[in-house]
């Protein structure tokens, strides 16, 4: 709170995110102008914004190891050890084909939003979540679609929120420990991959599980994608863990998780789950 009132703020974002992970408010309000780049552009148009990379102007950098998008881009190539989603920004890797469309393989682990939102009426699912949404392009697939879809992301060693927001997307600065900002029985659809997973101590999982289903309405879908864990934990711990919140299942399919070798005995998850549309309490 040392600054000058009507000044700038201090540039704090480590200090805020920190707080963030530990599922504190970020920073109190502050009667101060926040940091920003002297010679800021407007950002692309829109649909070119959704597929182009935004322009260096739009993102403070020095929270960061990258001081640019070419070096976020090139750091799977060119960096050592683990960042949150290394390749994200990579708009024309990766990200170009999730979940589009391809043909449908029966028992596959991977589910094209196509085929998710093949399983309501047309115009069903209009609005929706993203928990650790990485650089939005599910949002973006969603929007292509008329589906409005705000993306829940931090900034870990990569401004992520900068990113979504210059696509065209809404970002949302909150971390999994924090209780979601919805009323109850609100959105269409809630999905998360690969940020919902064994590395979040059990009962927070039970306890975010449990407000992913108060913020869908009745016959709101939950599509956890690519959940993954050790094949005994998934057994004793996280099928009863998810099976007592009340879903209906709708897709479910397991499957061997290999990228780091077999002998982790390491699984994935993907399920499509929904919400009953009566006796939902």
């Amino acid at each position: 709170m040392s600054y000058k009132v009507n000044g700038s703020c201090p540039d704090d974002e480590l200090l805020a995110q920190k707080l963030l992970l530990k599922g504190c408010e970020p920073l109190p309000r502050r009667r101060c102008r926040p940091a920003t780049q002297a010679n800021s552009v407007e950002p692309y148009p829109l649909p070119a914004s959704l597929w182009t990379t935004p322009p260096n102007s739009s993102v403070v950098w020095t929270a960061y190891t990258c001081k640019d998008y070419t070096c976020l881009i090139n750091r799977m190539k060119t960096q050592k050890g683990f960042d949150d989603c290394k390749d994200c920004f990579d708009l024309h890797g990766r990200e170009k084909n999730r979940w589009a469309s391809r043909q449908i393989i029966e028992g596959s682990l991977d589910i094209t939003i196509d085929e998710v939102l093949a399983t309501k009426k047309p115009g069903a699912i209009r609005i929706g979540l993203d928990i650790g949404g990485g650089v939005a392009t599910f949002a973006v697939r969603m929007k292509e679609r008329n589906i409005t879809i705000i993306t829940t992301s931090m900034n870990l060693n990569g401004p992520f929120n900068n990113f979504i927001a210059s696509r065209g997307v809404v970002p949302l600065y909150i971390s999994i420990s924090q209780r979601l900002p919805f009323f109850d029985n609100t959105l269409d659809i809630v999905h998360s991959m690969h940020v919902l997973s064994n590395w979040i101590p059990t009962t927070s999982l039970h306890f975010l599980m449990f407000d992913i289903y108060r913020v869908l309405r009745p016959g709101g879908l939950f599509w956890l994608d690519h959940f993954f864990c050790v094949e005994d934990q998934f057994l004793d711990v996280y099928k009863p863990l998810i099976e007592t919140i009340g879903f209906i299942k709708l897709k479910w399919v397991v499957g061997k998780k290999l990228d780091r070798g077999a002998e982790l005995r390491e699984m994935y998850l993907t399920a499509l789950l929904e919400k009953p549309l009566k006796n939902s309490w």
